[in-house]
């Protein structure tokens, strides 16, 4: 344990408003908010006795204060943000929970948006479709985030520029693509940093060509330093998840993915799912939505129908007598996941909770596939089941951007600061 911070024993012991008035010693009330996604005037009643402070914040708030003094939300990694092609909002989350501010957002689907502002709120710029909106109007930022779509690029019009001898750039590479849209705002407002999320298939997807582009279009011509980095959410989060991370600077700063720490083994599927023992916390957001509080069990709407059970054990037969692994896939408390994808609403296949040999096995809650995503229960789930299991399956693993931005935000204060005092900074291109 870091020196400065609670022993595990004393915040086991403390009770929800101890946590946060230990949390009020070293944080604000703005930071105490952000990281627990509540308002300022929530957290000014909870310190006055207004209103009493949750139980089910605890984990959160102990989770804070683990930090060191030099992490999290110190008046020294403080930076602007914009969200592109936001989901939920799980990028932004990682970010402001080290002191980002986010300043614009861009969200296309209705359903996601309407999650998005149930947590976020609409204090800032949110607009639908990035395509038609002008670069000039995106607000000045430190850092740009954003989840961009995968397609293909068009190489054969490149090439035949390049047969002729004509110039052409990123504009010209990247055009009709959503990817262009990043590039054309980064080209617009030189961010001193971004971050760019996208699955792992990405490094392969059109032969390379697809990832070529992207490293040719952020190095070459926007001119940043940039660096990558595949990360598995399992050391995080019970659930094998591969992402490429990349990110990159406008200057040289040091940044170096050996800074990252991810915890050799991570938490077992148990860790998320609900408690059956009398421990699982009451939401008041939640209600009995998930679980039954009177039963002391999930609600029987996410135990699979007879019919769906059967179907998915004949298809699972029918593809091991031909030799491959297509199937469902069984998990336990010890578990770790396969990764939960954008259409797990349809029969939950990929992940399927085992109840007892002799009763069928279950889907996971959209609380608990919040969770296996790491957003904290205090995260509202406003939509549908369906719309739910989309936007989780959608969405990033968010204690891994959040250690994403704890190794960012010291490179992009040193931007900040050099911005700010008119030091010259290193130049990345001789």
């Amino acid at each position: 344990m870091p020196a400065n911070l609670p022993s595990e024993e004393e915040m086991a012991q403390a009770q929800p408003l101890e946590l946060l008035m230990q949390a009020r010693s070293r944080f604000t009330q703005r930071e105490i908010a952000e990281h627990v996604c509540k308002d300022i005037k929530t957290v000014r009643r909870w310190e006055k006795g207004e209103t009493p402070c949750p139980a089910m914040l605890e984990p959160a708030l102990r989770d804070l204060l683990r930090t060191p003094a030099d992490g999290i939300m110190t008046s020294h990694h403080r930076f602007r943000f914009i969200d592109l092609f936001a989901g939920i909002g799980g990028i932004r989350m990682g970010f402001g929970a080290y002191g980002g501010e986010c300043v614009f957002t861009s969200e296309w689907n209705d359903f996601s948006k309407k999650t998005y502002i149930e947590n976020y709120g609409d204090r800032h710029p949110f607009v639908g479709d990035i395509v038609p909106f002008p670069a000039e109007d995106v607000p000045d930022h430190d850092v740009l985030l954003a989840g961009f779509p995968c397609q293909p690029f068009s190489i054969a019009g490149v090439s035949k520029k390049n047969s002729l001898g004509r110039p052409h750039g990123f504009e010209c590479t990247t055009q009709g693509t959503l990817f262009f849209d990043v590039a054309r705002i980064i080209a617009t407002k030189r961010p001193k940093a971004f971050v760019l999320e996208n699955v792992k298939n990405l490094l392969s997807h059109d032969k390379g060509n697809t990832f070529d582009v992207i490293l040719r279009t952020l190095r070459d011509e926007l001119k940043y330093d940039v660096h990558y980095r595949i990360i598995d959410g399992q050391h995080f989060t019970p659930q094998h998840r591969e992402r490429i991370i990349i990110v990159g600077f406008r200057e040289k700063t040091g940044f170096s993915w050996s800074d990252l720490r991810a915890p050799a083994e991570g938490p077992r599927l148990a860790s998320i799912m609900h408690k059956t023992d009398g421990s699982e916390p009451a939401l008041p957001w939640d209600a009995d939505r998930f679980f039954d509080h009177d039963k002391w069990a999930v609600q029987p709407k996410y135990t699979l129908t007879p019919n769906l059970w059967a179907y998915l054990q004949i298809y699972a037969e029918k593809h091991r007598a031909a030799g491959n692994g297509f199937g469902f896939g069984m998990v336990y408390p010890d578990s770790v996941t396969r990764t939960l994808s954008a259409r797990y609403y349809k029969d939950g296949s990929e992940i399927l909770v085992w109840q007892g040999k002799n009763k069928r096995p279950r889907r996971l809650t959209p609380r608990e596939c919040a969770r296996l995503m790491g957003f904290p229960d205090t995260f509202r789930i406003p939509v549908s089941d369906t719309q739910a299991y989309r936007q989780f399956g959608n969405s990033v693993v968010v204690p891994v951007m959040r250690e994403v931005a704890r190794i960012m935000a010291p490179h992009v204060q040193v931007l900040i600061e050099q911005e700010r005092t008119g030091v010259a900074q290193q130049p990345l291109f001789a």
